[in-house]
């Protein structure tokens, strides 16, 4: 885990590996998520995604492993354990958002678009409208669409892309334009950002991601 993470989940160090990107395979159908800090795999602590990712490699497929990781519930870290059968590694995929038609949003606006003094996001940002949510198969998803991504910006740099859907800025919820410009206005270079992004990617379906960066 980077330290980065670290600070804005207030753990104590960085140890463990972050969910930052979840496929459809036996973790997923055991209700492990995007966001989980996986912290132990058969009561033996996990130092890094690496470790978790070379201790599951070396488990023979259809062995069921037991994995102890913390989530985030209302603001707090809760430890849960959890069974899993270890299945084939699937296959990589960049899960780019898939482009659909839309229509001109009721609110967009470009925010984070740095000063002299002031780290630039590059982020131009919609209010995600119910019509917006149908257009871009973003059922049951409440955020911030991203319309449009400088490649100058800070935003960039972490992969965030468009029609991306912002959901949460360090762990809290944003929903409006105030909501996200609020966070922001309280950040100071250095500071880590973490970002949860949904993304449509066709069939009704909507991956969830995590996107991390410094405020610099």
């Amino acid at each position: 885990m980077k330290a980065e993470y670290a600070r804005v989940y207030n753990l104590p160090e960085a140890k463990g590996a972050i969910i930052t990107d979840m496929k459809e395979g036996p973790a997923q159908k055991a209700g492990v998520q995007v966001g989980d800090i996986v912290v132990e795999m058969d009561g033996q602590p996990i130092t890094n995604s690496q470790d978790l990712i070379n201790r599951i490699a070396a488990t023979p497929v259809g062995q069921t492993v037991s994995l102890a990781y913390l989530r985030d519930v209302n603001g707090k870290m809760e430890r849960r354990t959890v069974s899993v059968a270890v299945g084939e590694r699937p296959a990589s995929s960049d899960g780019e958002a898939t482009p659909r038609p839309t229509t001109k949003p009721a609110e967009i606006k470009k925010l984070g678009a740095g000063s002299d003094d002031r780290p630039k996001l590059g982020l131009t940002l919609s209010e995600l409208t119910p019509q917006l949510a149908n257009e871009h198969g973003l059922k049951n998803v409440r955020g911030l669409l991203v319309k449009d991504v400088d490649p100058a910006g800070l935003a960039a740099d972490a992969d965030v892309r468009e029609n991306m859907v912002i959901q949460k800025i360090n762990r809290t919820p944003v929903n409006t334009l105030a909501d996200f410009e609020r966070i922001v206005a309280t950040l100071k270079p250095g500071d880590p950002v973490v970002l949860n992004v949904a993304i449509a990617v066709g069939d009704g379906t909507v991956l969830q991601q995590l996107k991390q960066f410094t405020y610099q």
